[in-house]
């Protein structure tokens, strides 16, 4: 490709609201340019890179035996209905009307979809084990997008599917899934983990793990154990029940006036007291019950952990109203004591091990001292419910707890039959028996790999490209055109490279080189090669884009030069 032609105009400032450094660079690089808050268009060199990841996903998915296929993006909203997720998916799922009226989503994800089109045509043992993928574009309606493709309202996604008639026969579909993600990621240069995970609006039954790349700039954070192999999603990291009754206090709950103090920090520091005395609660609306989940006050609440102790579908924070109505006083003065049936009190573990805790008493500017769980208050159940902080003991028993955050590029679902169930998606067995198809999701988000990959490979004057993204290998640079010497030697070497099979972009404008080497270091192509004063002499400097001098290499060397340079290059 010649630069002179090539649509990715650079920019020199950072664009304003961009925040980090993939979406700075994939502005400043020409990779896209934003068409609305969310939404993006990839040009020419942006495009390549999506090209480049989606042809690696290809190879390793086909050599996993998936089967490429093309799904509707637009999708009737009675699959949706069928599985629950049209209500439940919440605002983020983009519903629209045709001109007929009738409803329609676009899919942020396909399992309705893909069990609905499996259900006439893979109705017999004979026709699983099979496993189908697509690449394709995805819709969320993201409350606030950022991060550039990190976080978009329309984004391209791999996303697969697996259709097994036993589970034992699913297993090995999931672990075959499992690795041709490691495989892909690894090809990638990437620095990730692959983590146990929640599965989420997916549902499913068993297990699923996120594949999470290290970056400062992840929204998710990543538990691991310093001693083990051990690492999940905080969301999900199991904190294991030791906590054991303490002996009772032997006064009695009291009430204490706290006026203004409705914090735990306020609350602590009127009191005299620690906040781990503090017993804070908070009140929930899980599938239209009102539930009060109580923590000790140095803990936080872990919603995920919640609603998987309550089986609910939907847990959202109360209301103003239900709080008022249920405990008759203000968050922040709220607490289980002389609460009516209609609340379920649900407690986590290390609320057993509290003894003379303050608590709210449902009168605003009140506060009870003294209160001791199943005494002055009834306890409905113990369960984990909170965060693990970093430094408690691993949940595996092996060494302890360290943070690390990351981005997810790709996760892998048991989804069971819960969307076979839900759509009619049987099959015979060999008694003639009619069963649910067990299946599997297995998603890559291809658009945000580009922005993970250049997380972990830029430096301070643009993207350093591993050579499996690169849009180009070799970035030919004639540093002056009106020299003929250097135009005639990057013409002749423009050539040779090509039919080498180097894919190469040729910088043949007729611009100063402090601009040019400017913008190949902020193209970030695995290597430079400029031909410039030497180039009557036949050299020419070569540069790997993370070295930090040239080489000069003769001509006649280059082929040679160039193959060892690849090789070393990550």
């Amino acid at each position: 490709m010649r630069q002179q032609f090539l649509f990715s105009p650079t920019l020199r400032d950072v664009p304003q609201g961009a925040d980090i450094a993939s979406h700075q660079l994939m502005l400043r690089a020409g990779l896209i340019r934003q068409s609305a808050a969310g939404v993006y268009s990839y040009l020419p060199l942006g495009h390549k890179v999506l090209r480049k990841i989606e042809s690696i996903v290809r190879e390793e998915m086909d050599a996993a035996s998936g089967q490429e296929v093309l799904l509707p993006a637009m999708q009737p909203a009675e699959v949706w209905q069928a599985s629950g997720r049209y209500d439940n998916y919440g605002p983020a799922l983009m519903r629209f009307k045709d001109r007929h009226q009738r409803d329609f989503v676009l899919g942020p994800t396909h399992e309705e979809n893909i069990a609905a089109l499996v259900k006439d045509e893979m109705n017999t043992y004979k026709r699983m084990p099979a496993i189908l993928y697509q690449i394709q574009t995805k819709y969320r309606d993201e409350a606030r997008p950022r991060f550039g493709v990190l976080r978009a309202r329309e984004f391209i996604m791999k996303d697969a599917y697996s259709f097994d008639t036993s589970y034992e026969a699913q297993n090995e579909s999931y672990w075959a899934m499992y690795r041709a993600y490691e495989r892909i990621f690894t090809r990638l240069g990437l620095n990730y983990r692959a983590v146990q995970a929640d599965a989420g609006a997916m549902g499913g039954q068993g297990e699923t793990h996120e594949f999470t790349v290290l970056s400062d700039v992840g929204e998710d954070t990543i538990v691991y154990s310093d001693e083990s192999d051990f690492a999940a999603n905080i969301e999900i990291a199991a904190i294991p029940d030791t906590v054991s009754k303490p002996e009772p206090v032997a006064e009695e709950m009291t009430m204490v006036d706290t006026p203004k103090e409705r914090t735990i920090e306020e609350v602590a520091a009127k009191l005299g007291i620690r906040h781990e005395q503090c017993l804070k609660t908070v009140a929930f609306d899980a599938d239209g019950r009102l539930v009060a989940v109580l923590m000790r006050g140095d803990h936080d609440v872990n919603e995920v952990k919640v609603a998987n102790a309550l089986g609910a579908e939907v847990l959202e924070p109360a209301s103003a109203g239900q709080i008022e109505e249920a405990f008759g006083a203000e968050p922040g003065f709220i607490g289980p004591a002389g609460l009516s049936g209609d609340v379920e009190v649900l407690a986590d573990y290390a609320v057993r091990g509290m003894a003379g805790a303050v608590c709210g008493a449902n009168e605003n500017g009140r506060h009870y001292q003294n209160a001791v769980p199943e005494k002055d208050f009834p306890v409905g159940e113990y369960a984990d419910l909170r965060f693990i902080q970093e430094g408690e003991p691993s949940p595996d028993g092996r060494g302890t707890v360290r943070f690390a955050k990351g981005i997810e590029v790709g996760h892998v679902f048991k989804l069971g039959t819960k969307y076979s169930e839900a759509l009619g998606a049987t099959f015979l067995d060999e008694n003639g028996k009619a069963r649910p198809i067990i299946m599997g999701s297995y998603g890559v988000g291809v658009s945000r790999t580009i922005a993970a990959v250049i997380e972990q490979n830029h430096d301070e004057s643009g993207i350093c490209w591993p050579k499996a993204a690169a849009p180009f290998d070799l970035h030919l640079l004639v540093i002056n055109p009106k020299q003929e010497d250097q135009q005639q030697l990057g013409e002749e070497l423009y050539d040779s490279l090509q039919k080498s099979g180097w894919s190469v972009l040729l910088d043949d404008r007729r611009e100063r080189p402090g601009v040019k080497f400017k913008d190949a270091d902020l193209y970030g192509l695995p290597v430079r090669i400029a031909s410039g004063k030497k180039a009557g002499e036949q050299i020419v400097e070569v540069k790997a884009r993370t070295a930090e001098e040239n080489v000069e290499v003769a001509v006649s060397d280059l082929p040679q030069y160039l193959e060892k340079l690849w090789a070393e290059i990550h």
